[in-house]
């Protein structure tokens, strides 16, 4: 026996019907319905029809309806008058309207899922397709579909202002009106009140300016400084190894300079030190994936098991433009326009916060003034567009050849703050030798722990 694929008829000629029992109803059907949601031939037609007629601001009734259907040649497959009679008579009144059509969607959902399905399947045995691509492209389009089923409604002013009360209510006792995760930098978590969830930080600078230490500062110091030092923290680098990044966090914790971690030449008060600092940091909830050649869709889909098992806080990606693209295109600027959007859905999706790290423009280097502005941000102005916060590293030593005269003053510049005051440069000092950053104002041990 075939399988009839899922579909209410009766919801379907109720709402149908509401629109003849009251015109005005159109345009709440209109909102929420498209032709081919509705699963019964007559009823897409009488349904296309009544658009037709709504389109043309002419009264909807079973006369100008009718007539729509004979101008396409579509009475006679739409089952004539008489049938539009019946569903009219079918309704008694429109009270129930909003769950006959959501009876309706229910029902085009699961048929557009079951087609998609059928569609992937197909696809999967086709030679000339990667596994990775295949796996994508089923993503998308599962992803698109549960997209139509979170379209929301307006919410009253009421309902939302009560929410935001009980978040106030929520925060109150936070110490320092820290409401989101602490960086362990006091004037950075004053300006954003912590990392918020949902929200996208960037991190910019050019090459060797220090941005992958300050962002793995960033990590320590939220898995510390969090949730009783329990907070869960992902590190995406596609340019480090873990080797890597984990010296560079033993550097910074041990205090001990990083080359000599490198190259094993330490003194007993050192190893002393670096069996402290690995112990410390074996108790944090830091973990890795040094895959250089990782997709957005591979960083959304381990950051989703994460979040499931109750093990995800804060994501830090190292860089943005270093991770490949989903699909196949030869327009850098798109493709990286896509994957800055997907990381802010990925941030709204997981109620996180991320981090992602990004290049700047070459242009920077040919300006005297080689302080970074938000146009330097390299082959997208979406990322721009999608960042909650945009911040740029900038150390103006970099360009001093003369070694006695660097100082390792470092500005961080807010050129975004969706949430809070922008345009302002915070001042740290940052060490190379440990990899760390510390504010010029008070050094990482006067910082609450």
């Amino acid at each position: 026996m075939a399988k009839v694929l899922p579909h209410h008829l009766v919801a379907e000629q109720s709402v149908l019907g509401a629109i003849f029992l009251d015109p005005k109803k159109v345009v709440n059907v209109i909102d929420k319905l498209r032709i081919e949601d509705f699963f019964d031939l007559k009823h897409q037609l009488i349904y296309e029809a009544i658009l037709n007629v709504h389109e043309e601001d002419l009264k909807i009734d079973y006369t100008s309806v009718m007539a729509k259907l004979e101008q396409a040649k579509n009475l006679g497959k739409s089952g004539g008058l008489e049938y539009l009679l019946e569903i009219s008579d079918f309704v008694p009144s429109t009270s129930h309207l909003d769950s006959h059509i959501d009876l309706v969607l229910d029902g085009s959902l699961k048929r557009q899922v079951i087609n998609t399905s059928s569609e992937i399947l197909e696809k999967g045995y086709l030679d000339d397709i990667e596994a990775n691509d295949y796996i994508t492209i089923a993503e998308e389009k599962i992803f698109a579909i549960s997209q139509k089923r979170k379209t929301s409604e307006f919410v009253h002013i009421g309902s939302v202002v009560e929410e935001v009360q009980q978040k106030i209510e929520a925060n109150k006792n936070k110490s320092g009106g820290i409401t989101g995760l602490k960086t362990g930098f006091i004037h950075l978590d004053q300006l954003t009140s912590g990392l918020q969830p949902e929200e996208l930080i960037i991190l910019a600078a050019r090459p060797s300016m220090g941005k992958s230490a300050f962002a793995l500062n960033l990590a320590l110091n939220v898995a510390k400084r969090n949730k009783a030092s329990k907070a869960w923290v992902a590190v995406f680098s596609l340019e480090m190894s873990n080797d890597q990044l984990a010296s560079r966090m033993l550097s910074v914790e041990a205090d001990i300079e990083g080359n000599r971690i490198k190259s094993g030449y330490l003194d007993s008060k050192d190893w002393a030190n670096l069996t402290v600092g690995k112990m410390s940091l074996e108790n944090l909830n830091i973990v890795f994936d040094d895959s250089s050649s990782v997709s957005v869709s591979d960083i959304r889909a381990k950051c989703r098991k994460l979040s499931q098992e109750g093990k995800l806080d804060f994501v830090v990606i190292d860089y943005l433009q270093l991770i490949k693209g989903d699909l196949k295109s030869g327009n850098r600027q798109e493709e990286v326009a896509r994957i800055s959007r997907s990381l802010k859905q990925m941030a709204r999706e997981l109620k996180v916060p991320v981090l992602a790290l990004s290049q700047l423009s070459r242009a920077v280097e040919t300006r005297d003034d080689k302080k970074p502005v938000l146009a330097d941000l390299r082959e997208s102005g979406s990322i721009e567009q999608d960042a909650d916060i945009v911040l740029f590293l900038f150390r103006q030593d970099y360009y001093e050849r003369d070694q006695e005269k660097k100082t390792g003053d470092v500005d961080i510049s807010v050129a975004k703050n969706r949430q809070g005051q922008s345009g302002i440069d915070l001042h740290f000092k940052f060490d190379p030798a440990y990899s760390r950053f510390t504010t010029k104002e008070e050094r990482e041990e006067d910082f609450p722990r």
